[in-house]
Parts: C-alpha cells; sequence; structure tokens
C-alpha cells in the first residue's frame, strides 16, 4: 500500500471542486482510502501602485487584489489504483502537486 498527497490550487474554487469530485468517484470505485478534501484558507495576494510615476498631481493609487484557494486530498492504495486517479484530466487554471510516500 503506498500513499499520495495532493495539493491542488487555483484561482476558481469551483474549478477545485470539479476535480476534487472526480478525484473522489475513482477512489470510491476503486475502493480506496481517502482523507479529505480540506479546504484551506483562501490566500489573498495584494498589490498597490501609484497612478502617475512622475508624481505630479495628487496621490492616486490603484489596488489589484488576487485571490488562491487549496484543496489536500490523501488516498491511500495500490501502486496500479493511485496512477488511474493521476489521469484525471484537470483545467489549465488548476495547479496540481503530488507527492508519493
Amino acid at each position: 500500500m503506498s500513499k499520495a498527497r495532493i495539493i491542488l490550487k487555483g484561482e476558481k474554487p469551483k474549478d477545485l471542486d470539479a476535480v476534487v469530485s472526480q478525484i473522489l468517484e475513482i477512489a470510491n470505485v476503486l475502493k480506496m482510502k481517502v482523507s479529505g478534501p480540506v479546504n484551506f484558507p483562501r490566500q489573498k495576494l495584494q498589490i498597490t501602485a501609484r497612478r502617475t510615476p512622475c508624481g505630479d498631481g495628487s496621490d492616486t493609487y490603484e489596488h489589484w487584489e488576487k485571490r488562491l484557494s487549496k484543496r489536500l486530498i490523501d488516498i491511500e492504495g495500490d501502486e496500479k489504483n493511485i496512477k488511474q486517479v493521476l489521469r484525471i484530466k484537470v483545467p489549465t487554471e488548476v495547479f496540481v502537486k503530488i507527492s508519493l510516500q
């Protein structure tokens, strides 16, 4: 029995939940032990920049924000079954990190 830890990151929580549901469906069909999904707090990346670079005029600023969501899933099963889970189609907006133990 081997373990796989899957960490999913993305801007849209709906895309993450779609990938998580696919993983859970395959794991339930193959009767694997699954713990998760664990929802992590949303990470906010903020940038504040001045509108006019020369410094003339009033002090006006622009604000940008990017929000990242995370999910964690642990799967325990045979290597053949874990390989089938890893073949899931993932949207381009979702980043996947897999560590095998």
